[in-house]
């Protein structure tokens, strides 16, 4: 059984999001990513529009982008999230955006989000019904392998000693 992953976003790059590189601007990846968390925060039920129900939000802890391949104005791109694991409080989620005719990956995401009471303002579980939905996505996303660039650490390798 082949599992395909939930597109939580479907757009093109704004003229808005371009540099004068002439190419898709590194911080509107993390406009892009944003959108897509809440498209995956919709199936779950904790979009925006759930806050008033069950007084919770989810905020980003971490977010690590990897820039593989030039997007410009016009393009038209699509995200999918997967789900790679989750505690009572957390997500750890990971995004992939493909040109959506082309369909190269031009990059990928990883981030750890956490849940909010946002009475208190300090981390809480998930609702029973938002977690429950975690669990299925999680066990179906389980079927594929991990993606190469989830976990890495960012850093220059260490170089041997007398040698510049």
């Amino acid at each position: 059984m082949t599992i395909e992953l939930p597109v939580t976003l479907s757009d093109s790059v704004r003229k808005e999001w371009v540099d004068p590189n002439g190419h898709f601007n590194m911080g509107y990846y993390a406009v892009a990513y944003d959108l897509a968390t809440d498209g995956l925060f919709e199936l779950l039920g904790c979009a925006y529009v759930d806050i008033e129900r069950t007084g919770g939000s989810v905020f980003l802890l971490e977010l690590h982008v990897n820039y593989l391949r030039e997007m410009h104005e016009g393009d038209p791109f699509r995200i999918t999230s997967r789900l790679l694991d989750h505690d009572a409080k957390r997500i750890h989620v990971f995004g992939y955006m493909h040109h959506a005719t082309d369909g190269f990956l031009s990059s990928t995401a990883e981030m750890m989000l956490i849940h909010v009471d946002m009475k208190t303002r300090k981390a809480a579980p998930f609702p029973d019904d938002t977690l429950e939905r975690i669990r299925r996505m999680k066990a179906a996303h389980d079927t594929l392998p991990w993606p190469p660039a989830a976990g890495r650490s960012i850093g220059l390798k260490q170089r041997k000693a007398g040698v510049s």
